[in-house]
């Protein structure tokens, strides 16, 4: 019979397990990352010259759309 550690797992079934935590871990990580890099898209996280103002983001939005809509259409 094969010894077992405290977590009960064989070196075998540690080693799987081990593989697919560090698997799991690196795409969650890719995932927070593109998530980030999305959100500094939308709205960067340091203001330009003229802030955070309305009138701005309004701006922005109207180019992010115009934008999506040359690549549609």
């Amino acid at each position: 019979m094969s010894e077992r550690s405290l977590t009960g797992l064989n070196e075998d079934e540690a080693r799987e397990f081990h593989g697919i935590f560090v698997k799991s871990f690196m795409i969650f990580t890719g995932i927070a990352v593109l998530a980030h890099i999305l959100a500094w898209l939308w709205r960067p996280w340091l203001p330009g010259p003229g802030g955070y103002s309305d009138a701005a983001m309004i701006d922005g939005a109207k180019d992010i759309a115009l934008q999506a809509l040359t690549l549609i259409g």
